[in-house]
């Protein structure tokens, strides 16, 4: 005969182990960007915690929040991808460093390549 244990009253409960737990704080928070204030607009090119996918990243533009919305705007629209602004930065899905300073420098900031 076959006695397989199919349910015992006896074992103590136990708790499943908790996962563990997940930062939700956007990865641009997480960047130390200890870039300078000298109106000198920086790219940068970031990868970490973003699942390997790389953004552009927009840093050093002054102006209102409304301002910088509708700069976003107008570089996702010339680059024809995604983006948000998070803080005083913007980001820009993909690597379209290259397109992004031309539109900035015809606006007339100064730009920088600044990171890998």
């Amino acid at each position: 005969m076959n006695s397989r244990l199919v349910y015992d009253s006896d074992a103590p409960l136990q708790k499943p182990a908790r996962a563990a737990k997940v930062s939700k704080t956007p990865a641009s928070a997480s960047l130390n960007l200890n870039l300078p204030n000298d109106g000198v607009v920086r790219l940068l090119r970031d990868r970490k915690g973003r699942g390997g996918k790389t953004v552009t990243l927009v840093a050093g533009v002054s102006g209102s929040p409304a301002a910088l919305n509708a700069l976003a705007s107008d570089l996702k629209r010339l680059c024809g991808t995604g983006g948000t602004v998070r803080g005083e930065l913007i980001e820009i899905q993909g690597d379209v460093r290259e397109r992004i300073k031309s539109e900035l420098e015809r606006r007339g900031y100064t730009v920088k390549l600044a990171g890998g």
